[in-house]
């Protein structure tokens, strides 16, 4: 249960060309192939990532005997991690290379988990144990995940200024198709080939994730198509406005971006604007909610429940397909009506699903319709929770220092999601297995409440 990792039509927004690298606007011809490479860079990023998380790593630290308190931590890491975030935006507005910036964040933070494959190796020459690779794991995901929290919002705040404004909803949902039909072929083939691995499952891990590695960094690769952005000249005052030709196909296209602010006003800027403040008080609570429970679905199926991998990685595949199909239904969708209430009434929905997992066994009925079921009800209204929450996003947040705005919400959301799931752990821990249906009660029943501030949200727009 992934729920997920984050544009901008305030109600007087001003339009400024961005500038490259060698300070000439971005042409129509520019914007496409950044487009397209950025689609490339999600789709070998779904591969790095389904082996860096979700089922496969959960499948690897049920196989090491790790504790309830040990996913909570798991999952708790890279909701704490957005914490840094902001300090990231205020670090990476004062260089001049969007690109140069995220290659050596995400490229060191990806070469870490080799780490994890040397330790793998270890464990199998007997020189490294089972609980020794627990704690190499939990410092590997700490320390990738301290990069991405430095660079994530350069990178939403970079994609957020390709792309433009009325084709984000259909962009972002082929986007997502594209790593959602990723994860639907390659999550069983992942999970058959740890399952069936000669050396034993968590040998076949460790070739799974050096592969996951690779495509990695191939993912940062395709970054380098697409258009650079200084964010100093970004954030330059001197800008002019130019308008986009629809007869020129080289015409600067105009496109909003953030307007520069001195620092000591961008935390009143953001107090000012009731809006946004209402919309991160719902965000907060739901990734509180959403976390509660989310670490430890994988946790049930694995290790209460005692399916076999192989099932598990079919079903999150299945998952994973459904995700496919809705999105570009979902990303229509939000450009014609807008994305709070499809938020709204998803969200209402996303809230009973666990309480589902209540209800559903081992038996054949089970294993073979319901659970499918479950897992494809999940793809597909995920899909537009997904989706909904980035663009409300995008659309509340102040334009001015855009990415520290992007910064402060997934620092609100991970602290969140954080306490979530650290307290979800310690729930799990003490009743096993009467603790986890507590914890699924629970957070069924904070979802709903955390709906209800969305109720007062206004979407620019609409």
């Amino acid at each position: 249960m992934d729920s997920a990792q984050i544009e901008t039509a305030a109600p007087l927004t001003l339009e400024i060309p961005i500038t490259s690298q060698i300070s000439s606007p971005i042409t129509k011809d520019a914007i496409r192939t950044s487009l397209k490479a950025s689609t490339m860079d999600a789709i070998f990023a779904a591969i790095f990532s389904l082996t860096t998380s979700g089922i496969l790593l959960s499948n690897f630290l049920v196989e090491l005997d790790a504790s309830p308190v040990i996913f909570g931590m798991l999952g708790a890491i890279p909701m704490l991690m957005n914490l840094i975030q902001p300090l990231g935006a205020y670090i990476s507005e004062r260089t001049t290379s969007r690109f140069q910036y995220s290659l050596l964040i995400y490229g060191s933070s990806r070469l870490s988990w080799l780490i994890l494959v040397i330790g793998i190796l270890g464990v199998s020459l007997g020189k490294v144990s089972s609980q020794d690779l627990i704690i190499l794991t939990l410092l590997i995901v700490l320390f990738s995940n301290l990069l991405g929290g430095l660079g994530s919002a350069s990178w939403l705040s970079w994609l957020a200024t390709l792309v433009p404004r009325r084709l984000r909803g259909r962009y972002f949902g082929v986007r997502n198709s594209a790593s959602s039909l990723t994860n639907f072929i390659c999550v069983p083939l992942a999970g058959l080939a740890v399952s069936h691995w000669p050396g034993g499952t968590q040998q076949g891990y460790g070739v799974v994730l050096l592969l996951g590695t690779f495509f990695g960094l191939i993912s940062l690769g395709c970054q380098s198509f697409k258009a650079d952005i200084n964010p100093k000249l970004q954030n330059s005052q001197n800008s002019n406005l130019v308008k986009l030709s629809p007869n020129s196909e080289n015409a600067a296209c105009e496109i909003p971006v953030s307007i520069p602010v001195t620092q000591n006003h961008w935390v009143s800027n953001i107090w000012q604007n009731s809006n946004f403040l209402i919309f991160l008080l719902y965000f907060s609570l739901w990734m509180l909610s959403v976390n509660l429970s989310a670490p430890f679905f994988n946790l049930y199926i694995l290790d209460n429940l005692k399916l076999d991998v192989s099932w598990a990685t079919i079903y999150s595949s299945l998952q994973a397909g459904a995700n496919l199909l809705m999105m570009i239904l979902w990303g229509k969708l939000t450009d014609k009506i807008g994305s709070r209430p499809i938020l709204i009434v998803i969200g209402i929905l996303v809230a009973l699903l666990p309480l589902l997992w209540l209800r559903i066994g081992t038996s054949s009925l089970d294993i073979w319709l319901w659970w499918p079921l479950l897992y494809i009800i999940t793809g597909g209204t995920w899909a537009a929770v997904d989706l909904c929450n980035n663009n409300m996003l995008l659309g509340i947040a102040p334009l001015k220092n855009q990415s520290i705005n992007f910064a402060i919400a997934a620092a609100i959301g991970g602290a969140s999601g954080a306490l979530g799931t650290t307290i979800g752990g310690f729930i799990a821990q003490f009743a096993q297995y009467n603790g986890l249906l507590i914890l699924f009660t629970l957070s069924s029943l904070l979802r709903l409440a955390a709906l209800i501030p969305l109720v007062f949200v206004q979407e620019p727009g609409r």
